[in-house]
């Protein structure tokens, strides 16, 4: 049997999805989902093979939750999404279903991830989720997992953030909370007038340095609000120079 786990915050499109798939018998819809956090505990819990999923939904939307996922499932966007994403979908393989949309349409995206399934060539989640264009809400906070608990944070509320192997640490008043991301991501995500890459390893954000300090020669180290010491790169340093407006 194929494993199926449906999440949109509409009833109306889970029911739709629910009644297409009764033409392929071999699928078994394990859990229905109406926002992301229950479908990451769904996903989690099942371990489905293929999800269906909506964009816009509240809490978190369904970007940010395959984010909070390793490893991402198969996945076929059900949304109502502006044409330029559906642009950057195809461009990189991922199926997707513009509502409303008609069964027709629907066999043909599941007829696809079944041939894909058959013959493997790549993940195409994953490559949409590393390569695209993040939204409005993305660029306004990061959400991260911890333990059994979800956690939305604002990107005011972060002092620096830390490379750390696969993972970035984010580093915040609150304290510190990992996620599964490269720190190339975030820095072409951030607004360059708030974070500058410092160092390979770091990024910081402006207005949580007091002051650049010293230590040796060619070294220099960054003092934050809360007493964190980061160090910059040659260029590092002349970045930050430019962002700080120093000669």
């Amino acid at each position: 049997m194929i494993k199926c786990v449906i999440i949109d915050d509409e009833p109306l499109a889970r029911l739709v999805v629910r009644e297409y798939l009764g033409a392929f018998k071999e699928v078994d819809v394990l859990q229905e989902c109406g926002d992301g956090f229950e479908g990451v505990k769904a996903i989690m819990q099942h371990k489905p093979d293929i999800i269906f999923l909506d964009i816009q939904m509240p809490k978190i939307n369904g970007f940010e939750m395959l984010e909070l996922l390793d490893p991402v499932p198969d996945v076929i966007f059900t949304t109502a999404f502006d044409e330029y994403a559906i642009k950057a979908f195809d461009n990189n393989a991922i199926d997707y279903l513009l509502k409303p949309f008609s069964k027709d349409r629907f066999e043909k995206a599941f007829e696809k991830w079944l041939t894909n399934r058959v013959n493997p060539k790549e993940n195409p989640s994953k490559t949409f989720m590393d390569n695209r264009v993040r939204n409005q809400d993305e660029n306004s906070r990061i959400v991260v997992k911890t333990h059994n608990q979800i956690r939305i944070i604002p990107i005011h509320e972060i002092i620096y953030l830390e490379a750390y192997d696969d993972y970035v640490k984010i580093h915040t008043g609150d304290g510190l909370f990992v996620k599964k991301r490269t720190m190339s991501s975030f820095e072409q995500g951030l607004n360059p007038q708030e974070f500058v890459r410092v160092h390979r390893s770091f990024m910081i954000k402006l207005d949580q340095i007091t002051r650049i300090e010293q230590p040796e020669k060619d070294s220099h180290v960054a003092l934050l609000k809360n007493g964190s010491r980061v160090p910059l790169s040659k260029t590092g340093y002349a970045k930050l120079k430019v962002s700080l407006g120093m000669k």
